[in-house]
C-alpha cells in the first residue's frame, strides 16, 4: 500500500471518528505530505520507517529553519499517523515512540514602553478633539481611547474587554468584577483616566443614539459587540498613526505592558497573577525577566554585605 493511501486512511479516521474540521484535516494533510516527501527521498515508507528515519526528518525541519513550535506540531501529526498504522495493523511497530519532541523555549512577550502606550493614547485623544472629525470618526476615536485606557488599566484579556457590559462605564467603584476563564470572577482596578474615558465614550455613544443592547462596545456582529479581530485591526491602524510598527502592537501586547509595567514599579508577582486571572503562577512567571534588574539593584542597595560591609 502506498504512503499516500496510508495517509488517506488516517485522514478518513480523523474525520469519521474524531470529527476533525476541514481546516484541521488540511493542516494534517500538509504535515503528512511533507513527511511522505521526506520518506520518498530517504527510500523509506510509512510501514517500514525506523526511529532513525523520524529523527532524520526532524533534523531536516531544523535545517530548513522551522521554529521549534512548528516542528513539534509536525512531529505530533507524524506520531498520530504512525500510532494509527500500528494500531490498525498496517505496520509492525511505531517508530516515533523513542523520538522526543524538540525543546521549545518559552517566548518572551513583546513589551511596549510607557512612552509608546502614551503615544497610542495621545493619537486616540487627538482623533476625538480634531475639529475636522465627523461625529462617526469622533465616536470611533473615543471608543479606541476607552479600549486603550481600560486595557492598560486592567490587563483584561481581549475577549473580556470587548464583551464588557455598558454598566462598566457607569460604575462609581474603582474596580470591575470580571468573569474570566472557567467562569471565575476576579476584581481588576480602574484608574481615574480609564473611568473618564469610558464615561466620555458612553456619552458620545448615547448622544449619537448608538447605544443598542447591553454592551459597552456594540457592533454589528454575531455577538452584538465589537469582535477581537476588529479591535486588533483598529489597534494596528492607530499604531501606524502613532509611528509604531504595526507588527509590534496587539491587544495581547497591551496586556503584557500592563503586567510588565506593574512589575517594573514594584508589584508582587502573585498580585499580578491575580489581576491577570492566571490560575497557575507558572503562567505569570514568563514576566520574571522584567524583575531581573530590579531585584539586582534591590540586593545591591539593601543587602548588608553587598558593598563589602561588615560581616
Amino acid at each position: 500500500m502506498s504512503g499516500a493511501r496510508h495517509a488517506s486512511l488516517f485522514l478518513d479516521m480523523l474525520a469519521a471518528e474524531r470529527g476533525a474540521s476541514k481546516n484541521t484535516l488540511e493542516a494534517y494533510r500538509r504535515d503528512l505530505d511533507d513527511y511522505l516527501a521526506y520518506l520518498g527521498e530517504a527510500g523509506a515508507a510509512p510501514d517500514n520507517a525506523a526511529s532513525v528515519t523520524i529523527r532524520g526528518f526532524m533534523a531536516s525541519l531544523e535545517e530548513r529553519g522551522l521554529k521549534a513550535s512548528s516542528a513539534a506540531r509536525r512531529l505530533s501529526a507524524v506520531r498520530q499517523f504512525h500510532k494509527f498504522l500500528y494500531v490498525e495493523g498496517y505496520a509492525s511497530l511505531d517508530p516515533t515512540a523513542a523520538v522526543s519532541a524538540p525543546k521549545r523555549g518559552r517566548a518572551l512577550p513583546k513589551v511596549l514602553s510607557v512612552a509608546e502606550v502614551d503615544r497610542l493614547l495621545q493619537v486616540a485623544y487627538e482623533g476625538i478633539q480634531s475639529p475636522e472629525a465627523s461625529p462617526a470618526e469622533r465616536l470611533r476615536a473615543a471608543r479606541m481611547a476607552c479600549l486603550l485606557e481600560l486595557l492598560y488599566a486592567t490587563g483584561l484579556r481581549v475577549s473580556e474587554l470587548v464583551a464588557l457590559p455598558r454598566s462598566a462605564a457607569k460604575t462609581r467603584d474603582r474596580f470591575l468584577v470580571v468573569r474570566g476563564k472557567g467562569a471565575k470572577e476576579r476584581l481588576v482596578p480602574l484608574t481615574e483616566a480609564a473611568q473618564d474615558a469610558a464615561r466620555a465614550y458612553l456619552a458620545l455613544l448615547e448622544e449619537q443614539k448608538k447605544a443598542v443592547g447591553p454592551w459597552l462596545f456594540p457592533a454589528d456582529s454575531e455577538s452584538g459587540h465589537l469582535t477581537r479581530q476588529a479591535f486588533a485591526r483598529d489597534l494596528k491602524a492607530i499604531a501606524g498613526a502613532a509611528g509604531l510598527r504595526a507588527d509590534k502592537i496587539s491587544p495581547h501586547v497591551l496586556r503584557h505592558a500592563f503586567a510588565s509595567h506593574l512589575l517594573q514599579n514594584g508589584a508582587d508577582l502573585r498580585v499580578v497573577q491575580e489581576l491577570l486571572g492566571h490560575s497557575d503562577i507558572s503562567t505569570t512567571q514568563i514576566y520574571t525577566h522584567v524583575l531581573d534588574e530590579r531585584l539586582k539593584s534591590m540586593v545591591r542597595d539593601l543587602h548588608p554585605l553587598a558593598e563589602g560591609g561588615e560581616g
